[in-house]
């Protein structure tokens, strides 16, 4: 029997990281990934979808008039937009390769490509697909499973009428009309790449009364009205009374207030979320505690069982890249090492690829007041930010939330507009330390740029704004928030 320090089970991002990290220490390792290398970190997921909405905007930009010029004939063609996909989820998935087999020609890793079933607290059942099986032995074990798209009860998913995130990709042309069932990120973003194309009509199934469940209304409602005027319907507040594929076209019925609606079109994306992938792995017979969601129930990464770590989208934590990259790196450090502080889920950055994109670290408002933490909150919209208004993009804006107090240390930023994912860094770092916005409003940031307008948002928490709330104060606004969700606005500023 091969033995190894670590057993990896799952190549996805939380995986590999981990994988990674244990090649640091020097440790041999045992790779278990049934599927691609990569997981949904690049295949039908974070980088095959954020490839198509790059395409789409840069598509978006092609066809802009009204700035001083204007382009008169261009082509679309889908089969060449796949493939620009495909070029970049390749590219990734060779580095990922490469790095790998280098690791196996030094004796350091051993990849099996099966699926692995845990028989004891140390050995691991591998089983291919050619049905022969092979039995390892690791001291230690991280569970990297990944998850799959969720699917609802008495839809038909198919993967080629009916399709989840994982199946979207497989359609061969833009379908001259689409329903999404779901209004969060995932369903979101796809409504936004296919708009932007503007070859398809889009529907989006929302239950609630706004897209985006988890984020602020005013965000979320910028996003909607974008997606509206790119000729999106929005069923808000609807319930999904049946979907089914009728003559090889989807029809689905939905009941808003009483009334119902039918509508025909030609593809369905169902994004509901996403669930673990549990099955046959042995977890109940070796003791493995999981909820009834399918999540694992750990401790800082750590099972019940002392040598089994759980990370990524097993455990009930965020579910992103970023995080399960984290999470895998934590627990080799804890395995072999020491890390040197406990995973802070509060100072997660996020991107949303929508039309704005959003990016976000820290709490929001929405957090906040589920809390019922009391805070002081800045926002400015980007119309008075000279990058965006040279740019000509000046839809979107920036929202610093702080506490509370004389400190004012920082508990969130939301940036919503062009080039949002390269403003938050700073704002990390603030939370990370329990710094105060003071430090940021001292700062000095280069003219013309984007992150000037969160200076802006600091300045205006200290009461010393260049461009003032109580003069554009439907653009620009300062208030408190009470513990118990009392707004009342900030005029006579603590801190000249």
């Amino acid at each position: 029997m091969k033995k190894f320090d670590l057993c990896v089970i799952g190549g996805g991002p939380s995986g590999y990281a981990a994988v990674m990290r244990a090649m640091d220490f020097g440790k041999t390792v045992a790779l278990i990934e049934r599927g691609r290398i990569g997981g949904a970190g690049i295949w039908n997921g974070a980088l095959s979808s954020k490839t198509l909405w790059e395409l789409s905007v840069n598509y978006t930009i092609s066809q802009t008039q009204g700035l001083g010029y204007r382009v008169y004939d261009s082509e679309l063609i889908f089969s060449e937009v796949l493939s620009q996909m495909n070029q970049a989820v390749h590219e990734k998935y060779t580095q990922l390769k490469t790095q790998l087999d280098y690791f196996q020609r030094k004796g350091l890793i051993e990849f099996f490509n099966g699926h692995g079933k845990l028989k004891t607290e140390n050995e691991i059942e591998v089983m291919f697909k050619d049905g022969h099986s092979e039995l390892i032995w690791a001291d230690n074990t991280v569970l990297a499973i990944g998850s799959r798209p969720r699917y609802v009860p008495n839809i038909e998913i198919d993967e080629k009428i009916i399709l989840s995130s994982d199946g979207i990709s497989s359609i061969n042309k833009f379908p001259e009309s689409i329903v999404i069932l779901g209004a969060g990120v995932i369903g979101s973003e796809f409504a936004t790449i296919f708009s932007n194309f503007g070859k398809t009509k889009v529907y989006i199934i929302d239950k609630q009364d706004k897209i985006l469940p988890f984020e602020d209304r005013d965000l979320a409602d910028i996003v909607a009205s974008n997606l509206q005027k790119n000729g999106v319907t929005i069923h808000h507040g609807a319930n999904l009374e049946r979907m089914e594929i009728v003559d090889g076209r989807v029809e689905y019925e939905i009941s808003i207030d009483g009334r119902k609606e039918i509508y025909n079109v030609e593809k369905a994306l169902v994004s509901v979320g996403r669930v673990p992938n549990i099955e046959n792995l042995g977890l109940e017979d070796i003791g493995v505690k999981i909820n009834d969601r399918g999540y694992c129930i750990d401790d800082d990464t750590q099972t019940c069982i002392e040598n089994i770590y759980a990370v990524g989208d097993f455990t009930a934590d965020i579910a992103l890249v970023n995080v399960g990259e984290l999470e895998g790196r934590y627990a080799v450090e804890r395995i072999f090492g020491s890390p040197k502080k406990k995973i802070n889920y509060d100072n997660i950055s996020t991107i949303m690829f929508l039309n704005p994109a959003i990016a976000g670290v820290g709490y929001n408002e929405t957090k906040c007041r589920q809390m019922k933490m009391p805070y002081k909150v800045a926002t400015m919209h980007f119309k008075y930010v000279n990058r965006a208004i040279a740019m000509r993009k000046t839809e979107g804006l920036f929202k610093i939330l702080v506490t509370d107090d004389d400190e004012m240390k920082v508990l969130g930023m939301r940036a919503c507009g062009k080039h949002a994912s390269s403003t938050i860094e700073s704002i990390a770092l603030l939370i990370d330390k329990g710094l105060s916005i003071h430090e940021l409003a001292e700062l000095i940031h280069p003219h013309p740029s984007i992150t000037e307008g969160i200076q802006e948002c600091a300045r205006m928490l200290c009461g010393k704004s260049i461009i003032k709330p109580e003069i554009f104060n439907m653009d620009l606004k300062c208030y408190r928030v009470s513990a118990e969700g009392r707004m009342s606005p900030i005029t006579n500023y603590e801190n000249k």
